[in-house]
């Protein structure tokens, strides 16, 4: 199984690499469009500031193709918000992948939220094995609000989206290479997931 993640700059890409290493599988690192079209499994992954991060994804032409693959893909914490409408952060336009606005938290609470914290209302074969109330590890200051393409749910200040899924494509806001079993049950079970 061919599985790539996206390497365009703004990724914690290595600690990513060792958990699918534990699993078994050499992700490959590209961002070559060639190579992210011809895999089996793709990851989408992001740290760092959101305009930042889409001026590097315009610049390598993959805010084009990310959009356009057929295959399963997983973006991950900045990467499943650059999917979504826009984004609070640097007044962003995103992939628009899931038809949702990312918001930030408001000062009330301690931003970013760092730490674990419970994933609810879980609806997906991505969460197969993982259970209601699973503690998974996040950091953030924006967060995707509650739409039908929610598949699990957090509450920080208010309920938000934890993960979306559309079609083929999924996302995570924790990390879940930094989730213990929970987290590597979820890469699992995208690996599984049929093309």
């Amino acid at each position: 199984m061919k599985l790539v993640i996206i390497n365009y700059g703004a990724g914690n890409i290595k600690s990513l690499q060792f958990a699918f290493k534990r699993l078994g599988i050499d992700a490959v690192l590209s961002n070559d469009p060639v190579v992210i079209q011809a895999a089996d499994k793709v990851i989408f992954p992001g740290v760092g500031e959101a305009s930042s991060a889409m001026k590097m994804l315009r610049q390598s032409e993959l805010n084009r193709i990310i959009p356009q693959l057929a295959q399963p893909v997983l973006g991950i914490c900045l990467g499943m918000q650059l999917m979504c409408n826009t984004t609070e952060e640097g007044n962003t336009k995103g992939l628009g992948i899931f038809d949702v606005a990312v918001k930030r938290f408001t000062n009330k609470v301690k931003v970013p939220q760092m730490g674990w914290n419970t994933i609810n209302g879980l609806k997906s074969e991505l969460f197969d094995g993982i259970k209601d109330n699973e503690f998974m590890y996040l950091v953030h200051s924006f967060y995707a609000e509650i739409c039908p393409n929610a598949i699990s749910v957090t509450h920080y200040e208010l309920d938000y989206a934890s993960a979306l899924q559309k079609d083929n494509f999924y996302g995570v806001q924790f990390h879940p290479e930094k989730s213990s079993l929970a987290g590597e049950q979820l890469l699992k079970n995208f690996i599984n997931i049929k093309s």
